[in-house]
This record gives C-alpha cells, structure tokens and sequence, in this order.
C-alpha cells in the first residue's frame, strides 16, 4: 500500500459517514491555535495562530490522484494533526481537490481564527463546516480549549456569527461536553441559538485522551436542552467498519477509540 503523507482514512465518522482526512499542515508535532483538554492527538506543542503554507495544493492534489480507484468516500475532510484554517492556502486546495474528485467537501475548525475575513472566503468553498463552540463565556474558553493567548473568546463568537449569515452551506456547531463544562450545558444552548445555527453535533471524548467521557444518560439530559434544533448526537452513533489505507498513521491524525 502506497504511504501518504498528507492525506489519511478513510474513517468512519459519525457526522460525516466515510470520511477522507486532509491535512493540510502535516507537521510531525501537532500545531494548533488551541491545546483543548480533551484532543484525542495529544498536546499542542506548537502554537500559532498566523496562517502560513505548510504545504504546497499540488502536493496534496498528487497524493488525491493516486487513491486506489476502489475508494469509498462520503466527505473529503479537512481536519488532521492541528487546525486547518492555519493553512494560508486552504481555499486554494479546496479548488484543486474539487478538479479531481466529486465527493462533498467538509472542513473541521475550532473556529479560532474565523473572525479573519481570508478564512472566512476560504471557509465559502467547502460544502460543510463544523465549528466548535465548547463554552459561553472567557473564562469557560480557556479553561478547557485553553487557546493561544491572543485568541479572545468575544471574537471567535462574533466570526461564527458573521460566517453564519453569509455562508450557504451546511454549517454545524460541534460542541464537545466534558466534566467541566455540562454544568453550564443551558447558557451554551442560549449562545448557540443567538448565533443563528440550525445544527448542532453533540459529543463528549470516547477517544482515547485525558478527559472522561460524559456518560449516555448525562449526554441524555444535555441533549434535550437543544430542543428545536437539529441534533446529531454521538450517542446515536452505529459504528461501521471503514478500513484505513495507513491504521497507524490514521490514528495519530485521528485517535484512537476507546470502544
């Protein structure tokens, strides 16, 4: 099996289906704008948040047209070993995938940097946008997605809600539900209603990593607070067997599961 360097999956993913990863930083150290404690790939031991190019559209374009012909694809996902918004070139790469492959396009952000209006154009392109919202206040923010220090929370809220009234995509709140935020599961129902967003992917960590998972009947409750939006909930979940070109490399850029 041919090894890739920028590209890993498929996965099965519980909001996306079939899933392709495409990251677009490929470092060999995670780089990301936050070091949320509950990240199934570890602690972010880079930190930035200006966005520069890792690597090159027709790098990942070259790896793209060698996929065994047999694929199976639901999304062709940005996500990997950091935030992909970081790649200056993320919107650039989005059009040449899209000159090689047919499949839906989905990007998985932290939403970090989606204040900036050149993330937001890049942002446009993709056919399906997660963002994450885990709290409702500052102090909430960096208690558990523990952001590089420039980041403000007030800004991350203000970008969503811009992108939300421009973008005609489908367009999600993921929100991952750990010990130390469930207590204030209402307040962040409020923000996310505020914010105009229809959907809402509910999680809580059944990855491997340093936070415990809420369990089922807690998720239960949380979950009817989200009433009159459109709930995925990963509880629901049926996993599937998807096999992975790499299962190694796979699960350094997506985790490991605890089931």
């Amino acid at each position: 099996m041919k090894k890739f360097k920028y590209i890993y999956g498929p996965v099965f993913s519980w909001r996306l289906g079939r899933s392709l990863g495409v990251d677009p930083l490929s470092q060999t150290d995670k780089i990301c704008t936050f070091d949320c404690s509950y990240c199934q790939i570890g602690e972010t031991k880079l930190f930035n948040s200006g966005r520069k190019v890792f690597v090159s559209k027709e790098a990942i374009a070259k790896e793209i047209l060698a996929l065994p012909k047999n694929i199976k694809i639901d999304y062709i996902t940005f996500s990997g070993n950091g935030e992909p918004t970081l790649a200056k070139n993320l919107g650039d790469i989005i059009k040449r995938i899209r000159k090689i492959r047919k499949e839906k396009i989905a990007v998985i952000t932290n939403a970090s940097l989606i204040n900036k209006s050149d993330v937001q154009e890049d942002l446009l392109l993709a056919d399906f946008v997660l963002v994450k919202l885990d709290a409702n206040a500052e102090d909430l923010f960096r208690e558990i997605n523990r952001p590089d220090p420039g980041i403000r929370f007030g800004d991350v809220v203000k970008g969503i809600k811009r992108f939300s009234e421009i973008y005609r995509g489908r367009l999600a709140l993921q929100i991952m539900f750990v010990g130390k935020n469930k207590s204030y599961a209402k307040e962040i129902v409020k923000m996310a209603k505020k914010l105009g967003i229809k959907e809402v992917q509910l999680n809580t960590p059944l990855r491997e990593c340093s936070e415990k998972p809420l369990s089922k009947s807690e998720m239960d409750t949380i979950k009817k607070y989200f009433k009159g939006m459109s709930v995925n909930y990963v509880y629901w979940a049926k996993r599937k067997a998807v096999k992975a070109m790499d299962k190694e490399d796979t699960e350094k850029r997506h985790g490991r599961d605890k089931r």
